[in-house]
């Protein structure tokens, strides 16, 4: 393979790939006095392949410094991963790979055959997303982001891009039907490319959360195979070996009603506003109470939470059902309540005051309970009754679910119902299986998910059902509910790759 032999010395910042993404879900609370206005920037289109060959790649051997160490890694970047994409600008995947693997040396215990295939997604809010890049990260101090501590631990990055909501090629379930067709060229590849690709382990934040954590619950599943086939993806397998989540933002279709379970009651709010200005995300931050309607809609929607969770049939290590009653209340709460009581504990031992926290009750240097329903009162509301499927089509996630004809549309029976815009249609149910984790069984061992004690984007219950319904298909989960942190990812990343190695090695 002919490689360019140019170096890159410095580390790459304001790359607009990153910050389209990473302010969709978490921008900076305020802007630097001297930030400059965004600017438009049109993507480049990509041509169409004619082949999934890795070996037929050229690549840049490319060069950052960290902590006073010199990372070299090869990168090869804008790789089409399918034969008939439908729009280049997204369908893109860039593959980094550390030099030592090319001159037959190891890092931390791995070699070019061994070392894990690290797979961040850059999707946020769903989003088009484009394929991420070693770069600093505006979120965490302009501290490097994933893609460079991944690949100064000897992990082999593949980053890939993804079609979203906005786009007409967009909606659901485009953005997991590329995510799937990198796996499956990372796979049809794998004795020809250095990293092991039965270890890959996908990582998202947010609407990224939600498609990591669907890569792995739906890994191999039929249901895709005619969208994978239409787009041209490799003849490979799209199973993964572990996933980490942040915050995931899944299991939509039952979404309103656990966001109403936990805030039901709770009227005043925070609202973000998301508006995408010259190709920039810019989120406006709207305060407000729930009008009579949206009360009248909150108190519709709670009581259908307990017989969604009793529904799952669902035990806790103990082997207890894991229920609610009429009223919201049983063993589910407690198990949310005890993670919080873990969360805060932690924050404790680490000297955190928790003397405002007015949930918590604290004896003697131990947290001894948490009140869920004061919590949810302290944090407050974000978000107006209904969360997800608003009734007068006003969300992301309605455009998530729009096809050619209609950019919106709703996907629960309960909104379509109460739907305040004339002639508004329901996608297919089988539309929004394909966008639910908690919708397949499994094949993949290993998940960590991790969501903020502070994060109000979507109920807690959302991550914890889905984290006691892996633990019940026998999967090791690592789950947590880190102290303070928002609705965010990638905060813990020493923890994360920690947590990489212990599982693959």
């Amino acid at each position: 393979m002919k490689i360019k032999k140019t170096v890159l010395t410095t580390l790459i910042t304001g790359l607009f790939a990153i910050s389209q993404n990473v302010w969709a879900d978490n921008p900076p609370t305020t802007k630097p006095a001297n930030a400059p206005m965004p600017v438009k920037t049109e993507l480049v289109r990509y041509p169409t392949p004619t082949h999934l060959d890795f070996t037929k790649q050229q690549g840049q051997t490319k060069q950052f410094e960290l902590n006073g160490q010199t990372i070299r890694y090869r990168a090869f970047e804008h790789i089409v991963y399918v034969l008939n994409p439908s729009d280049t600008r997204y369908q893109v995947m860039n593959i980094y790979i550390p030099e030592a693997y090319f001159n037959g040396e190891k890092i931390d215990g791995y070699d070019s055959q061994t070392a894990p295939i690290f797979f961040p997604n850059d999707v946020g809010g769903y989003m088009p997303a484009t394929a991420g890049e070693p770069a600093l990260n505006p979120r965490q101090n302009n501290t490097p982001n994933a893609i460079i501590v991944a690949l100064s631990k000897g992990y082999v990055v593949a980053s890939a891009g993804a079609r979203g909501r906005t786009e007409t090629d967009g909606k659901a379930p485009s953005a997991i039907v590329d995510l799937k067709s990198a796996i499956r060229y990372l796979k049809a590849n794998d004795a020809v490319m250095a990293g092991d690709a039965n270890k890959i382990i996908s990582n998202g934040t947010s609407a990224g959360g939600a498609l990591s954590a669907l890569l792995g619950t739906s890994g191999n599943s039929a249901d895709y195979e005619p969208y994978l086939k239409q787009a041209g993806a490799a003849s490979a397998t799209d199973d993964i070996f572990a996933v980490s989540a942040y915050c995931p933002i899944t299991n939509l279709e039952h979404a309103d009603m656990a966001y109403e379970w936990q805030f039901n009651g709770v009227n005043d709010y925070q609202k973000i506003d998301m508006q995408n200005i010259d190709y920039r995300v810019e989120r406006k931050l709207i305060k407000g109470t729930q009008t009579a309607e949206q009360i009248a809609l909150s108190n519709q929607l709670k009581p259908l939470f307990s017989d969604y969770v009793n529904s799952l049939n669902l035990k806790d290590e103990q082997g207890q059902a894991i229920t609610l009653d009429n009223a919201g209340n049983g063993s589910f709460k407690r198990f949310i309540e005890d993670k919080l009581v873990q969360s805060a504990q932690a924050a404790l031992d680490k000297g955190t005051d928790l003397s405002d926290q007015i949930w918590l009750k604290v004896e003697n240097g131990k947290v001894v309970s948490a009140d869920f329903d004061a919590y949810a009162q302290f944090v407050g509301r974000q978000k107006t009754a209904p969360a997800f499927d608003g009734v007068d089509l006003s969300t992301g996630e309605n455009q998530l679910f729009g096809n050619s004809q209609a950019d919106k549309q709703h996907f629960t029976d309960f909104s379509e119902q109460h739907s305040t815009v004339a002639n508004a249609t329901k996608v297919t149910d089988d539309k929004v299986k394909l966008m639910n984790a908690m919708s397949h069984q499994s094949p993949t061992q290993y998940y960590r998910i991790r969501v903020g004690e502070n994060d109000r984007d979507t109920s807690l219950a959302i991550s914890a059902l889905l984290a006691l319904k892996l633990q019940n298909e026998g999967k090791q989960v690592d789950y947590a509910m880190p102290w303070g942190i928002p609705h965010s990812g990638d905060y813990d990343l020493d923890e994360l790759f920690d947590w990489i190695k212990k599982i693959s090695m």
